[in-house]
């Protein structure tokens, strides 16, 4: 998979993400791992940095539930509108986490 390639597949898998949800930089990652031969929650967040504004980026967050930085105020606000699990300023992340395994 090319590089072009690899930033429509995280693309997609963010806009599969379904309300009320979310995924980490490196779940979103990891799930295209095998089919990518890349793993980097980091190349995940820059992608959505700069071509996610179409997609569901505050849907995906890090592993530890904190928002994306410099937008953390505008996320929480989309996150809390669609029913979110959160705790203070981030996600629960045991309750929100979704896997492309469960569908949608």
């Amino acid at each position: 998979m090319g590089p072009d390639e690899y930033v429509e597949a995280v693309l997609e898998l963010v806009e599969r993400i379904p309300p009320g949800r979310v995924m980490s930089y490196g779940a979103v990652a990891d799930a295209l791992a095998e089919r990518s031969g890349r793993s980097s929650a980091r190349l995940v967040g820059s992608i959505l940095a700069r071509h996610g504004g179409g997609v569901p980026w505050h849907r995906v967050v890090n592993s530890a539930g904190r928002l994306p930085p410099g937008h953390e105020r505008e996320a929480h606000a989309r996150l809390r509108a669609e029913g979110t699990p959160l705790r203070g300023a981030g996600v629960r992340m045991p309750a929100a986490s979704w896997s492309p395994e469960e569908g949608v």
